[in-house]
């Protein structure tokens, strides 16, 4: 039978090692899929008549328009940022193009909780605004409360997945293209319309992805601003409804919209897969910026505006927080206890992501056959789930089935590894990849077992690949929050925790330290990544 699996699955493992290791891998993607088996099910043992009568009772047409209204905002948004800031920064002459990319890419170390948080303490009742208008006769601003405000915060710290889509396709995208259409009449507006955008869509789609699956699964925008998305109301109904069945709908519910959103970009692609490179070979000729000339100051203009809005608003509203609680006596032990409680938390789930995500990786690619594709697309499944959704399903499962790690850090680090498993294996296939498998079949043909070929060989040149999944995880865990708050430990504070209650209760000065030193270690995460592939460029 053994023999029989292993020519069904064409394996380039032999013996009973390549067998064990994939009963491991597939054990693995069984164990991801956890989350989602509970919640099916459950609803299935709501019953249909009483399923449709609960979703009824909840407006649930309603959260779901509300829901697809914000993320089709959100995307569009994210899309007139990012397009023409991509542009300006590739493609012309502006003046410091270096410095605004990075500055553009910065918002993404910016957690939408702590976005929402800065917005609140901006423009909210008790915010800077109010009091610097308060001697003036302003006793009340506009509301910044429901749809204008997620929309205002999930644009802005969204955004960069689509500008850094953009340039890289913009950095790909053959100039000589554009020259051609040039030399057939087109005028500037004409060859970018015509020639350009077209050939950009594949990296808007795939940024508008992931900004579209972000703006579904965000939870902490949505509830600081108090707009009634899907996350908001499946929270809702966990903390305030005895009957948790309404809950478990709700989230398969917001798991059928991730799935759509996903065959949407699929089917987006087309089937007649069109090109997007050289016909023929050559060299590509260098890319001559173009002026902007009277354009530039209205560019700098532009730029300028989207960083002060999306990273030095924020930052300084933190820092005046900060300043203002410090000087009151605010303590900040509570703050070093998060810190240490979060990088603890950070580090496990990198390290367990990295661990099952290595053997995965390795038999996607080494051991190509049935059971390692399933196991290979059964991890991303749980990335396609929300957070919220994730942390609901093992909330029910360990209070019914695993009491005694309910409530406890490991099954608070099991939801993270479910989460974030695939930035993991992803950053690991990519180092992988780039091996020659004939130093492995070397390494054996010299007699080095299984064992030694993996410690000498494989191990050291899949470390770039490790190390970025490492810093992956651990930069999405420590954001991590709805997770967090459904499962963390009794007492058990983090950074993310914090800020939200702080902000919940309006304390201001108490979410100012957690949030700036939250940004500090996710800026750090973003750095190590950025070095390890510099490195690998070097090498």
């Amino acid at each position: 039978m053994i023999s029989r699996w292993r020519a069904r699955t064409g394996t380039s493992v032999h013996g009973y090692f390549g067998d064990l290791f994939r009963v491991v891998v597939l054990l693995i993607a069984l164990l991801m899929l956890l989350p989602l088996a509970y919640l099916l099910y459950r609803a299935a043992g709501v019953g249909l008549p009483t399923a449709v009568n609960l979703l009824a009772r909840t407006r649930a047409v309603h959260i779901l328009w509300n829901s697809l209204l914000l993320t089709c905002s959100v995307t569009t948004l994210s899309l007139a940022l990012a397009l023409p800031l991509a542009w300006l920064t590739v493609r012309t002459d502006l003046p410091g193009w270096r410095i605004w990319t990075i500055l553009a890419m910065m918002p993404l170390v910016i957690p939408s909780y702590v976005g929402g948080f800065t917005l609140i303490a901006m423009f909210g009742p008790r915010g800077v605004l109010q009091e610097l208008l308060s001697p003036f006769g302003v006793e009340r601003l506009p509301s910044i409360y429901g749809f204008t405000g997620a929309l205002w915060v999930l644009t802005l710290f969204t955004y960069p997945y689509i500008f850094m889509s953009i340039r890289a396709a913009l950095h790909r995208f053959d100039p000589s293209i554009e020259e051609a259409a040039r030399s057939l009449g087109y005028n500037g507006w004409q060859t970018f319309l015509r020639v350009t955008l077209p050939n950009l869509r594949p990296a808007i789609t795939a940024g508008g992805l992931l900004v579209a699956l972000y703006t579904v699964s965000d939870f902490g925008a949505v509830s600081l601003l108090r707009f009634n998305s899907f996350t908001r109301a499946i929270y809702v109904q966990y903390l305030s409804s005895f009957d948790r069945n309404l809950a478990s709908l709700l989230s398969l519910a917001l798991v059928v919209m991730t799935i759509i959103l996903l065959l949407l970009e699929r089917n987006s692609r087309g089937r007649s897969r069109p090109r997007y490179y050289r016909s023929s070979a050559g060299v590509v000729p260098p890319r001559q910026r173009i002026p902007l000339a009277r354009q530039k100051w209205p560019a700098l203009i532009f730029c300028g505006s989207v960083i002060l809005m999306a990273l030095i608003m924020p930052a300084g509203v933190i820092l005046f927080w900060l300043l203002r609680g410090l000087a009151s006596g605010e303590s900040l032990v509570p703050v070093w206890t998060a810190t240490l409680n979060s990088f603890r938390a950070g580090v496990m789930a990198a390290v367990a992501a990295t661990a099952l995500g290595l053997p995965i990786a390795y038999a996607a690619i080494r051991m190509a056959g049935r059971v390692t594709n399933f196991a290979a697309q059964a991890v991303y499944v749980g990335y396609g789930l929300p957070g919220i959704v994730i942390a609901l399903s093992l909330v029910f499962f360990g209070a019914n089935f695993m009491p005694l790690v309910y409530q406890t850090l490991w099954m608070l680090v099991f939801a993270y590894v479910v989460r974030f498993l695939p930035q993991a294996m992803g950053a690991i296939q990519m180092s992988l990849l780039q091996m020659n498998p004939r130093l492995e079949e070397a390494g054996h043909s010299l007699g080095l077992g299984n064992r030694a070929v993996f410690g000498r060989i494989i191990a050291p040149l899949a470390r770039p690949g490790v190390l970025a999944g490492m810093a992956l995880v651990f930069l999405t865990t420590v954001k991590e929050l709805p997770a967090t708050l459904l499962l963390s430990p009794t007492g058990f504070s983090t950074l993310a925790t914090q800020i939200w209650s702080a902000t919940d209760e309006a304390f201001f000065t108490r979410a100012a330290a957690p949030a700036l030193v939250l940004l500090a270690m996710s800026a750090c995460s973003i750095l190590l990544v950025l070095m390890q592939e510099e490195k690998d460029v070097r090498e």
